[in-house]
């Protein structure tokens, strides 16, 4: 077997080839990236359902839009809180805040069975999610080799992007190579 190069924390950026409708033109966060598999979550889907129609004790802490996001096609009926928690780097957990478990640099999941007061002081944003995106061993490695994603540095505030419609295209376009050039492509390129 061979070894694994953790992409946790990373972006997964669909490209233009992939075809599949659930992924086009997505912005997935890897919350977890090992040899057993991959799981993440879509941070560019708003759903029109509101965070307080179905969580309503996270309602005041859940960023704009204040909604909850479709995280990817498994387990549409869970829920997943993400947020970013500034200043520490949590490198150790130690000092972590209660109920949040740190995946990435200032990252972290949510535990959303935790009292919202656990948290409230310490949130710099939340986000909810319906679902997530999970891949197999090797499954998500086999679409990299056909390209059907970018993997680039992710930033604190993509979880919390206000205009998770334009998130695809800021991502790319904040690359420092030939990615940028890519935001420029159409959404439809059959009406060039």
């Amino acid at each position: 077997m061979t070894e694994v190069t953790s992409l946790t924390g990373r972006l997964l950026v669909a490209t233009p080839a992939l075809a599949d409708p659930n992924f086009d033109r997505a912005v997935v966060l890897l919350l977890d990236h090992d040899e057993a598999g991959s799981l993440g979550v879509v941070l560019n889907r708003p759903t029109p359902v509101g965070v307080g129609d179905v969580l309503q004790p996270w309602a005041v802490l859940a960023g704009s839009p204040p909604v909850v996001f479709q995280g990817g096609p498994v387990s549409l009926d869970s829920a997943l809180g993400l947020a970013v928690v500034p200043g520490e780097s949590w490198d150790d957990g130690d000092d972590a805040p209660l109920g949040w478990r740190r995946v990435h640099g200032a990252i972290g999941l949510v535990d959303l069975e935790a009292p919202p007061e656990l948290l409230a002081a310490e949130l710099g944003s939340l986000r909810i999610f319906a679902g997530y995106s999970g891949w197999g061993p090797g499954q998500l490695e086999a679409e990299l080799v056909d390209g059907a994603w970018y993997v680039v540095e992710s930033e604190p505030g993509d979880v919390s992007s206000p205009d998770p419609e334009r998130l695809w295209r800021s991502v790319l376009r904040r690359q420092r190579n030939e990615l940028a050039m890519v935001a420029t492509y159409p959404d439809d390129p059959s009406l060039n």
